[in-house]
């Protein structure tokens, strides 16, 4: 299966009524789009249909949701049938590399991504910009920004990918950023200080320089995916894009900023930053994690230039709610991040983003087990991986579990939990919407051993084992089913 050339092109593949729904009546993107999205995926199983509003008021651009809501169409738009071939592939970039120290190993995985097949390639010209408005042509109020809840004070775009790049060694940026707007010509970036482009900034900042900006709206799945996963300082984010899609990802120049931005996106919005002027508050405004964001400040992007398709598509993601899409987008993640993990800890069988994470808040692990302390170990390895990898509670179970299976893993921490032995606590930097923390930006990670204890962790009692039927009994009974008559 090949990578299609952009939204447009893949939601052309989509069936309609099975997996793509067009809604013809005119909805508002005021309460209504989100409303229609969040009851048709409460009710849909395997996450639900795409969803596209074909007539929204105050805009003549076509809205399209849960895009993400299944993880099978994050891999049918990266040109795969499902994890294996990705991973398998990943696999193989993996291992020729040998590296010392877990710190090390982990950095020595981006650089898959730094063979020239990978590298982004600059283009001279992109359906991004087959509409171009330039200065006073900029009205923003055109777009058809979503409102996700009653109470949020300004429209957002939550799929928005934010282009951003180092001012010293030019490096490329691109993360997912909220974008709440304001005024028909600027907006504000809900920046985490943890955030690469707000180092990018404060570099900015440091050197009283305007600092150049862009936001994409649809375009390549792959950058999309390379843009949620945690990067490392330095790395290119594109260039693990073009691992996942098997090939370079095309760039176009900007027409008003010193950037490149995803040549087959719908929308771009161009502009800057002045390092000099002042933050402004934004309101209240919805995230991802289905909670209202508390109110602070965000620096504001002024709007140079809007470019676009000639016939484009506006994608949106809706907070709260089931929020298939954030669900999704963690499953493929957490399976693409399987052999990076293997890769720090050889000792991983398996791990998974339960859905109940919100997205991401909460990591099953199994291991296998062969000595005294090892989940512990284990625990302390992945929280150094904060704030990279915002998770708050880590599980750690026996290589028999299976942790895709929320059921089983919560069984063991039940059975196997021993708290003052097994619980581990640590403060350390995490994520600015981790309401629950009485301080931005800091975060209370706490992991669970729910593992088969060893007699040299302290516990002299016999560990049973768990009643099952020996596997002759089994196999015997399989081979009489059919006379049992319990077909």
């Amino acid at each position: 299966m090949t990578t299609p050339d952009g939204l447009s092109e893949y939601l052309a593949r989509l069936t309609v009524g099975r997996e793509i729904v067009r809604v013809a009546a005119e909805v508002s993107p005021v309460d209504e789009i989100a409303a229609v999205t969040r009851r048709v995926t409460a009710a849909a199983e395997a996450g639900g249909p795409v969803l596209v509003f074909e007539r929204v008021a105050g805009s003549k651009l076509p809205v399209v949701t849960n895009l993400w809501g299944a993880a099978g169409r994050v891999y049918g738009f990266l040109g795969e049938e499902s994890a294996t071939a990705l991973v398998e592939r990943l696999r193989s970039e993996l291992s020729g590399k040998v590296a010392e120290g877990w710190w090390e190993k982990l950095r020595t995985v981006p650089q898959l991504a730094q063979g020239g097949r990978f590298a982004p390639r600059v283009t001279r010209s992109g359906a991004c910009q087959q509409v171009v408005r330039l200065g006073r042509d900029v009205e923003l109020g055109s777009l058809p920004f979503v409102r996700s809840g009653s109470r949020e004070t300004a429209a957002c775009l939550t799929s928005g990918i934010v282009f951003t790049k180092d001012p010293a060694s030019g490096v490329r940026d691109v993360a997912r950023v909220a974008v709440a707007v304001h005024e028909r010509t600027s907006c504000r970036l809900l920046w985490s200080i943890h955030d690469v482009g707000f180092q990018n900034y404060l570099g900015y900042q440091r050197r009283s320089l305007r600092m150049p900006v862009a936001i994409v709206v649809g375009g390549d799945a792959a950058v999309l995916l390379a843009a949620s996963l945690p990067g490392l300082p330095g790395v290119e984010p594109l260039r693990v894009a073009g691992f996942l899609r098997g090939g370079s990802v095309d760039l176009v120049a900007c027409r008003s900023q010193d950037l490149e931005v995803t040549a087959n996106a719908e929308v771009v919005l161009e502009g800057f930053i002045d390092p000099g002027e002042a933050w402004e508050p934004v309101g209240t405004v919805a995230s991802a994690t289905g909670h209202y964001r508390t109110e602070g400040l965000a620096p504001i992007v002024h709007v140079t230039a809007v470019t676009q398709r000639a016939n484009p598509v506006w994608l949106a993601s809706i907070p709260g709610g089931a929020n298939r899409e954030e669900r999704a987008l963690a499953e493929v993640a957490s399976r693409l991040g399987l052999p990076v993990v293997q890769r720090l800890l050889p000792e991983v069988v398996d791990f998974a983003v339960p859905p109940c994470g919100s997205p991401n808040n909460v990591a099953f692990v199994s291991i296998r087990k062969q000595y005294p302390y090892q989940a512990r170990r284990v625990i302390q390895q992945l929280m150094g991986l904060s704030p990279h990898w915002p998770v708050k509670l880590i599980v750690v179970v026996d290589e028999a579990v299976d942790v895709r299976d929320s059921e089983s893993v919560w069984r063991e921490v039940a059975a196997n939990l021993h708290a003052p032995r097994d619980l581990v606590q640590q403060l350390g930097p995490g994520s600015q919407l981790d309401h629950a923390s009485p301080e931005p930006g800091m975060t209370a990670m706490v992991g669970l051993d729910a593992t088969r204890k060893l007699p040299g962790e302290g516990h002299a009692r016999v560990w049973p084992d768990a009643v099952e039927c020996d596997a002759d009994v089994l196999e015997r009974l399989e081979q009489r089913w059919p006379e049992l008559g319990l077909n």
